[in-house]
């Protein structure tokens, strides 16, 4: 039995009061459950599933225009089909919770003020984005990308986009062209919403340059709507034949309305890190994401009506969309943009307060930054609206739990989660009847069978397998964008296990049912909470003459932190000095995001290759997490094995360098 220590534990009174408990009492009364702890629970979801998810949809009232012929389909994963013959429309969910008691948003920014967004005026300015999405001829399934930051004005578009049957894709406005391109171009939208630049770090990034260019690659797009963040008012005429966000909002209109679309209709399409290539264009579905949203913030996470849940993320990151799907519980999304640790690490925890945060979302790199720097947030501000905070995008140690216990708040619900673009939730996270325990994850969440596979596909407990999932959930991608064959999708998840998804991280179960995710088991790099791929920094890369090739590895060191060191191989005649590594920093942060910038440049002799000429990034993230050469890649399985001696020798120096009191090697 794991010897982690206990955090914290719900009260009786908090177990009765929770959703999950009321929900377990329904079940007892509409489908004959006899289980009385989660386990039980947990079981009773993966063995009945076509029970449990049509259970989720009676006990959320799930409005639907016309009814299900049937839950799921006899078919194999990913071909299930759910809910044949429901029509609903995720947005009209969403308006069920306005009200004249809270509001709906509460916006903060770098540059902006802090402002509350009454329902009333989220519904009309929605209403007047339809009007004008209809004036431009927007159909049912036609698509809206977004290269917007995390404002008001993106939440009005994307439900705007919702409320038609349309489907919406958003960038980051820290992305660069050739980033935005890769994406956008897969889905050819009809309409692009889009700001003029962002502010990051109290710097104003002027992006009308990269807009132009992402357009130049766009020639599907037919309407431009631009909102004015950097200059906050409109100045003169829109440029690149663009409407301004203050016209768009005084198109004449009548009340918000909801196209009723098949559970199965694309809602949005989200973007895999690149690792190999060009992202991959995950597409989800408006039902299925209703019901998995539902079932985790409510059941999972207990979020309630009058809540404010927050979750600092960008609008390329899947927890963007997550943020605003706790709308669909009652709650007030917070949305913050900027730096979040602008002008400092407090920041942060000063919004907690003065926005009376109840759930506070963030990455588990952040609380080990608040960590390393010695903040106690807990001693300097009022959180007694804080109930929760959530940690995701990399696990969080267990120095992490100590700190939030003991430097934030002792009577504190840290829900630990991870999922991940694919499925736009978490497959594992919180559970409001199980105690904390320090570097574990409370549970695997309703409807998820998953798994620690050995190579041999055989269930493991209490040893380290790959991630798999054995029964289909509606949350599960319904296809990539231009995948017809779904041969892409197949081999990005069922390739090593026929049947099964491979999600593609390393998971321990411990005999108690929490979970330990020790990072990717693929050469994912994970960033600031953001996943983000191999393939991108390497087009950046080869921008640089001088660099004849590289590899990038992302490293979770053993004091909690990331590094991302990027190894390059010179060409001749050329030195790596300082001049080549800002130029090579500089080009990865202009054609990709900040988020893309290694933490160093370092030059190697050779870079390593399979006899098929595979960049062997594996071996080396292997190699440099501690596993030694011969263990970590066959020689004889590689075109020039002495390449991996220089890594063998920089992984020593590594563990040398971290283990020093005081060490800055990330």
């Amino acid at each position: 039995m794991s010897t982690a220590q206990r955090c914290w534990e719900p009260s009786p009174r908090e177990i009765r009061a929770s959703h999950l408990t009321r929900y377990a009492h329904w079940l007892r009364a509409h489908y004959g459950y006899q289980g009385d702890d989660y386990a039980s629970l947990w079981q009773w979801s993966v063995t009945h599933t076509a029970a449990f998810w049509e259970s989720l949809w009676e006990f959320f009232g799930v409005v639907a225009h016309s009814g299900y012929h049937q839950v799921m389909s006899k078919d194999p994963m990913p071909h299930v089909r759910w809910f044949e013959g429901a029509t609903l429309n995720y947005a009209e969910h969403i308006f069920r919770n306005k009200t004249t008691q809270r509001p709906a948003l509460i916006c903060c920014a770098e540059t902006r003020p802090f402002t509350e967004v009454s329902w009333q005026t989220l519904e009309e300015k929605t209403a007047a984005l339809q009007a004008f999405f209809m004036q431009c001829g927007l159909r049912e399934g036609d698509r809206v990308a977004a290269y917007m930051p995390n404002i008001e004005e993106t939440t009005v578009s994307l439900l705007a986009t919702l409320s038609l049957g349309a489907v919406w894709s958003s960038c980051s406005p820290d992305f660069g062209a050739d980033s935005v391109r890769d994406r956008f171009q897969q889905i050819a939208p009809r309409v692009l919403i889009a700001v003029d630049g962002y502010t990051y770090n109290g710097k104003a990034f002027d992006r009308t340059d990269t807009l132009q260019a992402i357009l130049g690659a766009l020639p599907s797009v037919e309407t431009v709507i631009l909102v004015p963040f950097l200059a906050n008012t409109p100045s003169g005429p829109a440029p690149h034949q663009a409407v301004y966000w203050d016209e768009v909002m005084q198109t004449p209109h009548q009340e918000l309305t909801f196209r009723p679309v098949p559970f199965s209709h694309p809602q949005w399409v989200l973007y895999s890190s690149g690792t190999t290539g060009i992202p991959k264009a995950i597409t989800h579905s408006q039902g299925g994401m209703l019901l998995e949203h539902l079932k985790y913030l409510v059941l999972h996470n207990d979020v309630r009506p009058g809540d404010r849940f927050f979750w600092y993320s960008t609008t390329g990151w899947m927890m963007w969309n997550f943020l605003q799907a706790s709308l669909l519980a009652g709650a007030t999304a917070v949305l913050y943009e900027g730096s979040a640790a602008y002008p400092d690490l407090e920041a942060m925890w000063r919004l907690a307060e003065q926005a009376r945060i109840t759930h506070f979302g963030t990455s588990a790199p952040f609380l080990t930054a608040c960590m390393k720097a010695g903040l106690q947030p807990g001693l300097s501000h009022d959180f007694s609206a804080l109930r929760s905070v959530g940690s995701t995008g990399a696990p969080l140690p267990p120095e992490g739990f100590d700190y939030v216990y003991h430097h934030i708040k002792r009577d504190l619900w840290l829900c630990s989660m991870s999922g991940g673009t694919d499925i736009c939730t978490a497959w594992v996270g919180a559970n409001p009847w199980r105690p904390v325990y320090a570097g574990e994850i409370q549970c695997r969440c309703l409807g998820c069978a998953m798994y620690a596979y050995d190579e041999a596909g055989r269930p493991l407990t209490g040893s380290v397998g790959e991630m798999v999932v054995t029964q289909a959930m509606p949350c599960m991608p319904i296809y990539f964008w231009n995948d017809p064959d779904f041969s892409r999708y197949l081999q990005s998840y069922f390739e090593d296990f026929p049947g099964v998804w491979r999600h593609g991280d390393w998971l321990l179960i411990t005999e108690r049912d929490s979970l330990i995710i020790l990072g990717r088991s693929d050469a994912t790099l994970n960033r600031q909470g953001v996943r983000i791929g191999t393939a991108e920094v390497y087009r950046a890369v080869d921008r640089v003459e001088a660099v004849r090739d590289s590899l990038v590895v992302n490293v979770s060191l053993p004091d909690g932190r990331d590094y991302m060191p990027l190894f390059v191989m010179m060409q001749p005649g050329y030195t790596l000095d300082e001049h080549l590594r800002d130029k090579i920093v500089g080009t990865i942060r202009s054609q990709c995001s900040p988020r893309h910038v290694p933490d160093e440049v370092i030059a190697v002799g050779d870079i390593p290759y399979t006899i098929s000429g595979k960049k062997m990034e594996m071996p080396v993230k292997r190699i440099l997490s501690g596993t030694g050469a011969p263990q970590a890649a066959s020689r004889g399985a590689m075109r020039n094995p002495e390449a991996l001696e220089f890594f063998q020798a920089f992984a020593q120096k590594l563990r040398t360098a971290t283990d020093r009191p005081g060490s800055k090697t990330s």
